[in-house]
């Protein structure tokens, strides 16, 4: 039964349980492993209300919820989708003005909500109008900031005015994990107060409807509409699975017993020693290579941040000098097992970057020089990804890959070499002295700083050691464990941060995901918040410059990559943080009762279950004979 639409917070549950599968015949079922803990406001299915402690991707956003387009982090659906990017409520691709103040939109015809009413384009208008109007929805700030005004000149058609020109308007609209949903505005014109509003059960602009749920939250049921032809995912090829059952709230350990014994199809993450075990004793389960890694590389780049605000960081010598104190195959046997896709520069190695900056920058990369002072160094090591590959063949066999091409998508296509040497010089050169063992700043202090932790997992471990090998080098560092890592980075009180500073689109190369917020327009005073992912806070006029340029042109312009690739450059050139890997997930699927999940090898979507651009795999599995 569908639990109470009455506004109702759950309690902490008891670890997530499955409904009565029995009632689901397999072969028209999906079991998904949402990654939310407990949702503790299980009955609320309004997405348009920040803070409402509902549940995000138990299915709600992944099934029910639409906007004018998506961009998967792979490589999209073939034929649905162009540089990764999907046409879904609009009809084509956005369209500016010469100035990028204006943009006109497009809609497609002949879908419907769930309770029959027709899409058009007073919803689009409805959703940015009410939500400029609504404090406590999540594109207040955006739509208040960059529309001046929205109109519907034809029930098909959407123009926007914006504020200033805005070449990257369309990205509130273009979801990549998330984005700004379209409201159904007969449903909530009606509302007196839409954020007191639970939207239970939610009118539905996908092709699936609310089932039933768990009132403790632990579970979620969504059936196939009798109509999904008329939804922008049915025009792309009718989702397989007639029921999606979302669980979440399932321990590490259950998620490995619940997908051996038929009771889940896909798990967003496990441990690396976890994935290694199941892969090996159940033939039916894969990872994202066929072999050794197995794990998915996210378009996020784990990175040690410095806090540019702070005097012990603000000259790249070193900078320099910490990346190259490091050794790339210790972090990766620390944090990830050897199972780390490695990057030396700022941009994921995921998706199509491989293609477009990975792989054109290696000579590049194998002749960069650094001048220390003293001497002239070439850092790069070409060969890294190779040497971690051999180290972790004695233990894996046959699943690391040989090839050189795999090697490189797997382990990544290089790093810096470890190279002390170098490093006492760059320091050296900074004017820092060694007195011993124990690095010296001017005023005689010890130069030392905490290397900020999170208290679990492969980014805790990645941390540990990088705080352990400075250390061992002189270097006065030391782990830091902290459970509020992220609140502290946002307003600067740290000194060095493992996390990521870099989120991409992935599947197609425009960087402005998170360049754009690089701006030194948006750094914030010490103390005060800084917008997401420059984390750092650098600064650089040339830094700008690319950013404007970037601005000034088409998000599909051939430029993008030359622009991105300006900035990679300078950022190889600045160290600003230190690119480590890409944040890989350990995402599994079951081929027991379904075939045809994503993977290295049929790249057309990235595989973890809470991301809503995973509606598209639904179209593509099919049930096994």
């Amino acid at each position: 039964m569908v639990a109470s639409s009455r506004l109702a917070i759950a309690q902490d549950a008891a670890e997530g349980v499955a409904p009565d599968l029995t009632s689901f015949p397999r072969n028209e079922t999906v079991i998904v492993h949402n990654p939310e803990g407990v949702i503790r406001n299980p009955a609320w299915f309004n997405p348009w209300v920040v803070g409402s402690g509902a549940g995000t991707s138990n299915g709600l956003h992944n099934l029910t919820t639409d906007t004018l387009w998506f961009i998967d982090p792979d490589a999209g659906v073939e034929g649905a989708s162009e540089n990764a990017v999907y046409n879904s409520l609009a009809d084509g691709p956005w369209e500016y003005n010469a100035d990028f103040t204006e943009m006109t939109v497009k809609l497609k015809k002949g879908i419907k909500w769930s309770d029959g009413v027709d899409f058009t384009a007073a919803d689009v208008v409805y959703t940015v109008e009410k939500q400029k109007a609504t404090p406590g929805t999540p594109y207040n700030g955006a739509f208040t900031a960059q529309v001046k005004s929205v109109e519907a000149p034809d029930d098909y058609t959407v123009h926007f005015v914006l504020n200033a020109p805005n070449s990257r308007f369309h990205a509130l609209f273009s979801v990549r994990w998330t984005a700004a949903w379209i409201m159904p505005k007969h449903v909530m014109e009606a509302q007196e107060d839409i954020l007191k509003f639970d939207n239970n059960p939610p009118v539905s602009l996908g092709p699936y409807t609310l089932h039933s749920f768990d009132p403790n939250g632990t579970w979620y049921i969504w059936e196939k509409r009798a109509d999904w032809e008329a939804t922008a995912l049915g025009m792309v090829g009718e989702p397989k699975p007639k029921y999606i059952i979302y669980r979440n709230n399932i321990s590490t350990d259950n998620r490995l017993i619940e997908i051996r014994n038929g009771n889940l199809d896909m798990v967003h993450d496990l441990t690396p020693e976890g994935t290694f075990s199941v892969v090996q004793q159940d033939p039916q389960i894969q990872g994202w290579f066929p072999g050794f890694p197995y794990a998915h590389p996210d378009p996020t780049l784990v990175m040690a941040i410095f806090n540019h605000q702070n005097p012990k960081f603000q000259d790249k010598r070193v900078r320099w000098a910490l990346a190259l104190m490091l050794d790339a195959r210790a972090m990766s046997m620390a944090s990830y097992r050897g199972a780390a896709t490695l990057s030396a520069i700022s941009v994921p190695p995921t998706g199509t970057h491989p293609r477009d900056y990975h792989g054109p920058l290696q000579e590049f990369l194998t002749n960069y020089e650094i001048d220390t002072g003293t001497s002239k160094v070439k850092p790069y090591d070409p060969t890294i990804g190779m040497q971690i590959a051999d180290m972790v063949r004695p233990q894996f066999g046959d699943a690391v890959p040989t090839d050189e091409t795999a090697i490189r998508n797997a382990f990544g296509y290089g790093w810096w070499k470890q190279n002390i040497q170098a490093a006492e010089e760059l320091l050296t050169a900074a004017g820092l002295t060694k007195n011993g063992n124990q690095w010296m700043q001017a005023d005689g202090t010890p130069f030392g700083f905490s290397v900020m932790v999170p208290q679990e997992g492969v980014v805790n471990r990645l941390g540990v050691i990088i705080a352990q090998t400075w250390a061992q080098n002189g270097i006065a560092a030391e782990a830091e464990v902290a459970s509020d890592t992220w609140d502290r980075q946002r307003v600067g009180n740290y000194e060095c941060n493992i996390a990521w500073a870099v989120e991409t689109w992935g599947g197609h190369p425009d960087l402005s995901f998170f360049l754009d917020s690089y701006h030194s327009a948006y750094v914030a005073a010490p103390g005060a918040s800084q917008p997401d992912r420059n984390w750092m806070r650098w600064k650089d006029p040339r830094l700008d410059e690319i950013i404007e340029k970037i601005r000034g042109i088409d998000f599909n312009d051939p430029k993008g990559i030359e622009y991105g690739t300006d900035f990679v450059k300078l950022h190889l050139e600045e160290m600003p943080n230190i690119p480590i890997m890409a944040y890989n997930v350990f995402s599994i699927q079951s081929n027991k009762y379904w075939t045809g999940w994503p993977n290295a090898e049929n790249n057309y979507a990235n595989p973890v279950t809470n991301w809503s651009n995973g509606r598209y795999i639904f179209t593509q599995i099919t049930p096994v004979a």
